[in-house]
This record gives structure tokens, sequence and C-alpha cells, in this order.
């Protein structure tokens, strides 16, 4: 049943966050704050080389300690073949996610898992690290992306030949794949372009930033069942990659999502949980483990940095004839960086002829990124976005009568394949046009910034399930982790179709024993799929009730009408009865066929794109690089906002996260592949003094796959920022900062640089 036309009471409307209390007064159980009887503190021991053979590992001193239980190495798990992953977000491989979570024969980056410890304390478990003797031979690294790529650059897999190229490589490299995507004839469009403008941009590695460390309970019974309990962005991925590295059926591991305090797509992948039930196997004991943040910095996944190489033609009058992009993403130590959506991304806002996108996955000696808010899309869009605009600084256009000229609309065909349809671009551009924000004047001393940001949105698989309880109130279970409010919004649809009031309705994240198999939050595909799941078993729930009160009244249940949370004779002709509400037949379930219940899982297809475009005001201070963003908007197309303020709160949290990016987040590394900033001190990610009120504001344009028209909006947001930054930086300066961060030194020296 599609909803977008009728008359909504919940949706829309902004109740009371469900979880919002419990959050804020610290009842909410996170997984470092689950505790068992008898439970032993788990350890890694992490490589302080970046590359290096493991010759050998003795262990025998730390299980000699006192209060040591066990100690694993990679000899205590399964080999793992090489087979493509499924679950995650991002692509994986069950050979290389093993090999991350236990080094086997060789260390590939600084903090490289290669034992771990399960001891009565935590003091205990560090001094046995400290016992484990380990002898490795030293071997070349590499940290950058373009360096890896190198012919003679030193290589980290023997294995390794590039996919996506023919003839076939014979020689192992360090890229991983080529990924191409082409529409019509670049090279042909450039001879027509009047005007041409290339750039080389760069980003660097930057983290989630998630304020809670991964952690985890593993409880190993004797009998081979295994109880879990993570903080995760899918605990049937937990399940699955447990099961898969461990060599265990997925029946016998039962994973309970525990609250999640930021995941932004780093936490879509296991480090801790295969080895705790490792150690909880050999000890006989229920072993807990939670990383320091230099853990997190140093051992799990950022997103890529990358190189990028931009080229864009137009006519004089701004019709963009022909663009070219070649990107090489970082992927970490094994191969996965985000590097087939940077090539579909980039582009995706415009309605373009010709377009040759180029794309190189590339392992180097870094910890294996993870997914990262549109993984990969803020990375090609920085690049695109910033070659924009000095496109219309070189025709003398206004940036955004640029992007209006080229934007795509519904039937413009993607370089990347599908066509666009039902899409808010251009009302998006026409909000930016019509804001106050931008048709103000820009103040003296500053600068003002566009830029826009897509991503294409997934949906998946699903389930969900919707009872009655005996007094009428309603559970709403389902398999998804809510990382962005989907609580509420679930709770709210199945109240509005329901027709009760959304308090009626309570929310709640099942196990994986509980619930039909979800994949992942991520992607912003919670509200889209659960979501429909949940719309439909609540569906199944009302015309069960209808069909008990037809029943009831001894009428055919095609008599029977559902409004307002009740059943009602369809019409005079029906017959005249009292309504019977949710608790009046839920008293009766007994009598009427049992309790009132239905469960939807789904695979579900269509949800649509989202498109942003953000301004920034930015003044810069010549004298120590610094950059104020005076002033920050940020537009999108959200289809229907299921909870608004949710959505803005999504949306300003992106933004933020792009300020962050942008200005001062990046991994530094030494001569000897070592992280030197692993810690919020040194990796600065902005607080609140750097961060203006953003203003959200919200455009929709229904998405007509969705019964209430929502798409998911949660990516969206961090694709324009950088982008409008660097933009902005250059209206305010003159400079244009093709490299990021551009934090006061790299300002400050870009004012010297230019006298």
């Amino acid at each position: 049943m599609n909803y977008i036309d009728s008359s909504l009471k919940v949706v829309g409307s902004r109740p009371i966050r469900p979880d919002g209390t419990d959050k804020v007064t610290g009842r909410a159980v996170f997984a470092a704050d689950t505790r068992a009887a008898g439970m032993q503190w788990g350890k890694v021991l992490r490589s302080p080389h970046a590359h290096a053979r493991i010759v050998s590992i003795d262990t025998s001193k730390a299980e000699a300690l006192a209060g040591v239980r066990a100690v694993v190495t990679a000899a205590d798990f399964p080999e793992i073949p090489s087979e493509e992953a499924f679950v995650g977000e991002g692509p994986m491989n069950f050979r290389d996610l093993a090999l991350n979570v236990m080094a086997r024969d060789k260390v590939l980056y600084e903090g490289h898992a290669l034992a771990a410890v399960a001891a009565a304390t935590q003091a205990i478990a560090d001094q046995a690290l400290a016992l484990i003797d380990v002898e490795y031979e030293i071997l070349p690294h590499v940290i950058d992306v373009e360096a890896a790529m190198a012919p003679d650059a030193p290589v980290l897999h023997d294995d390794m030949f590039t996919t996506g190229v023919e003839p076939k490589p014979t020689r192992p490299s360090n890229i991983a794949k080529v990924v191409t995507f082409r529409k019509g004839d670049a090279e042909a469009g450039f001879k027509d372009a009047e005007v041409i403008v290339e750039g080389r941009y760069t980003t660097q590695p930057v983290h989630q930033g998630y304020i809670e460390p991964h952690a985890c309970l593993a409880t190993y019974s004797p009998d081979g069942q295994v109880q879990i309990h993570s903080s995760s962005q899918g605990h049937f991925m937990v399940r699955a990659y447990t099961a898969k590295l461990l060599d265990m059926n997925m029946s016998n591991i039962r994973v309970n999502p525990a609250e999640i305090g930021g995941g932004f797509g780093g936490k879509t992948l296991v480090y801790l949980e295969p080895v705790a039930v490792a150690l909880s196997r050999k000890s006989g004991r229920t072993v807990k483990m939670q990383m320091t943040r230099e853990d997190v910095f140093r051992a799990s996944g950022p997103t890529s940095g990358a190189v990028m190489e931009v080229k864009i033609g137009a006519k004089r009058d701004g019709t963009i004839v022909a663009a070219k992009q070649v990107l090489k993403y970082q992927a970490g130590a094994f191969a996965g960086s985000p590097i087939g959506p940077g090539c579909m991304c980039g582009f995706a806002m415009y309605d373009l002829p010709n377009v040759d996108v180029v794309g190189y996955d590339v392992v180097s000696n870094r910890p294996k990124v993870a997914a990262y808010r549109a993984p990969g899309a803020p990375i090609t869009s920085f690049a695109v976005e910033s070659a924009m605009d000095e496109l219309a600084l070189k025709l003398g256009i206004d940036p955004l009568t640029l992007r209006e000229k080229n934007a795509a609309k519904n039937g413009t065909k993607t370089h990347y394949g599908p066509t666009h349809q039902n899409i808010g671009f251009t009302a998006v551009l026409e909000a930016v046009k019509a804001h106050p924000h931008w048709k103000s004047p820009v103040k003296p001393g500053q600068g003002r910034g566009l830029a826009t940001g897509f991503w294409f949105n997934i949906g998946g698989e699903s389930s969900a399930q919707v009872h009655v309880n005996e007094d009428g109130s309603v559970t709403a279970a389902t398999g998804s982790p809510d990382i962005g409010g989907s609580r509420a919004s679930i709770g709210m649809m199945v109240a509005e179709v329901l027709g009760v009031p959304a308090t009626t309705v309570r929310t709640i994240v099942a196990d994986t024993a509980s619930i039909g198999f979800t994949h992942v939050t991520g992607g912003s595909r919670v509200t889209f799929a659960t979501g429909m799941a949940a719309t439909q078993a609540a569906e199944k729930v009302v015309a069960d009730m209808k069909n008990r009160a037809a029943q009831t009244w001894d009428i055919p249940v095609e008599a029977v009408e559902w409004k307002d949370g009740a059943a009602y004779p369809a019409g005079s002709n029906a017959g005249a009865f009292d309504p019977l509400d949710m608790a009046t037949l839920a008293v009766k379930a007994a009598r009427t066929g049992g309790p009132i219940i239905a469960e939807v899982s789904l695979n579900a297809q269509g949800a649509g794109p989202g498109f942003g475009a953000h301004i920034c005001d930015v003044s810069v201070d010549k004298e120590t690089g610094h950059v104020t963003i005076e002033r920050y908007t940020a537009v999108q197309d959200v289809g229907k906002a299921i909870h608004p303020s949710y959505v803005e709160g999504q949306i300003q949290g992106g933004a933020a996260q792009g300020i962050g990016w942008a200005l001062n987040e990046e991994y530094i590394y030494n001569s000897k592949g070592q992280m030197e900033n692993p810690g919020f001190l040194d990796y600065r990610v902005p607080v609140a003094s750097d961060v203006p009120m953003i203003e959200a504001v919200l455009v929709e344009v229904p998405n007509p796959r969705h019964p209430f028209g929502a798409r998911g909006v949660g990516e969206v947001p961090i694709v324009p920022p950088m982008a409008a930054i660097a933009n902005a930086i250059r209206g305010a300066t003159g400079l244009r900062m093709p490299d990021l961060p551009m934090s006061p030194p790299k300002l400050r020296a870009a004012f010297d640089a230019a006298g």
C-alpha cells in the first residue's frame, strides 16, 4: 500500500526519541557495560612494524603467568581459503578478513593483531602480552597510494594479480583491481570543448571517529553454543563472520546487539569477536574484550586516502561536453577500498554526454579500510566539485547556474549505467537559489562556497515483526541496529499504519535467534528497507484484526474498515456495531485465532538516490592559516522525512564530520610506517567551537518505491562539505587548496608560496 498521498498523522511529526532517556541518563547498555560472573579479560598483541615476516611466536612465558587462562595465535584459527565475503557493507574476502583478525606468516601494518590472551584482570593480561616473544624479519613497507603503485614498490601479497585489465598481469602488484566506467566518447568530447579545466587532488585517510571503541563479551559453552554481546552495525554480520572464521555453524552462535555509540560504517566488520570466542573456547570462561582509543586508530578501518585527477571540458555557455577522472584509492593492507562507489558517484549529479572514469584499488601497509558514510563518494566529489568551481570561475558563470545548466534530471542516464528516475536534484538547486543564505551578500573578508553531492542509497534484506500485546500496545521487532533513529522511524511508520499514536508502539532490536536475517545498518538502507518490512508486517496485522472483527460481528471481512486504531463497520449496510479497538481485539485474541502477530522478510528494491547541496561561508586568518566556518546551510532531498528532527540531525552530523575531514583530520605516519597521532588529542575532530549552527533544509521529493516516500538520508550530507569549504576558501583567499586537510600549516604555506 502506498501512503505518500494520504493524510498522515504520525509520519512527519517529531515525537520524543524512544531511546533518548536511557542514553542521556546513562542507563543504556553498551558492549563495554556488559559483565558476566567469572569473566576473563582479553587483550591483543599488535605489531609494532608496518611490514614484517613472523619468524616465530613463543607464548610459553605468557601461558605460565599466574592468572592467564588462554593464549591464542593464528594456529588456533582454521586457515580460510580465498572466498568473497557477504553481509558486510564493503567488499571483503574471507581469507583477508581472517588474516586481518589474526596475522599468519606476515604482519602488514602497525597494529596488526598476531596474538591474544585471556586473563583474570586487565593488568595480568597486559603483563602476559609483554611476555610473548615474537621474532620478526623486517620487510620494506609502503604507505602512500602512488608509491604503492610503483613497479619497484614492496609487494604486500605475492598472489595478488590486478583484476579488471586485459591481459591478466603475470607479476603480482599492489593494485588489486581496476574499475572502468565509460559513457559516450570523452576524447571526442574534449575536442569539442571550448574551455577545459584540469586538476590533481589528494585526500588523507580519516577515521569515522565514533566515541565508543569496539567491545564485545563472548561465552563458548561446553556444548558448543556461543553467546556474543557486541556493539556493531549488524549482529547478523558478526554471527556470519565469526562462524566463518572459526569454522562453526551459524546456528550455534547467538549474537545479542548492544547499544552502539557511533559507527558511521566503521562497525560493519569484525575485529574482536572471533578472537574473544577463540579465547573463551580455550579458557572455558566468558571473555570480555574492548579496544583502547589507540587500538581503534591503529587497528580498525579508516576510509581511504586517495589521489584524484579530474578533467572537465565545456562550451563557453557552460554546457559540459566531456568529463574524465582517474581515482587511486588506498585499501589498506587488504583489497577492498570503496573505489567502485567512488567511480560511480563523482559525476552522478550531472547530465553529461561523454564520461571516462578509471579507478584503482591499491593495497599498502596501513589498516584495512572500512566503510565511512557514503564510502568513496566524499573523496571523488571533493575533486569533481572543486573542478566545477574552477570551471565556473574560468567561464565567468555563477557556480549555481553552472550546476543548474548541467543538472541530472529524470531520464538522465548515469555514466555507471542506471537511468535516474524520480530524483530531486533540480528541486535541491531551486531550494538553494531561494534560500536567504545564497541570496545574501558575502560579507567583507569572507568567501562563499557551493558544492553538491550524491549517494545512490541501497535496499537489501530486512526482517521485521509486529505483534499486538495483551493490552493493545504494540511491539515492533527488527534486525537493524539503530544508529540513525530507526527505532523512531520504524515505530512511527507502524503506528501510522495501525492508526495509533507513536507512543503505543515500542521498537526493539532483536537478536540473531529471534528475528529473520537482516543486512547491516549501512548505506542509508534501514528506514527504507527495514521500514518497508515493518510497514508490510503492520498491514498484515491490520488485515488480521479486521478479520477478527468480522468474526466477532459475523459479517464479511470486506464489510470491515480500519481507521484510527479500531475496526468499524464499513457502512450502515454492514450493521450497527460499536468499534473494536486494538485493546479489545487483543483481549479476545484467544477466542478469535490466537496471538496477533505478523513477520515480514524481504529484499527491498528501489532505494531512491539522494542529492544534496551545501553552502558554506568562511573567513581565513592569513597570519595563522586558521579557517572559521561562519555560516553553513545544507539542502537535501530526503524523499519524505519520517521524523524530521532525526533527519535534520543526520544532515548536521554529516556536515560536521565533513568539516573535520576538510580542515583537520588525517592519519600521520613516520618513516617507519607507524601512526604518530592515534588519539583525539593529536587526531583533531571538530568540537563545538569549530562548528557553527548548521541549518538543514529538507526538500521532499517522495520516492514512489517506498510506502511513505522515504529515501535514505544518512550518507549524502558528508559528500559536499570538503569541496564546499575548499571553494569558500578559494573565494576568501584566491587560493585553490587541492590537498586535504586544509589545515593551518598548509594554508600558511600556501600564503607564503603565493607571496
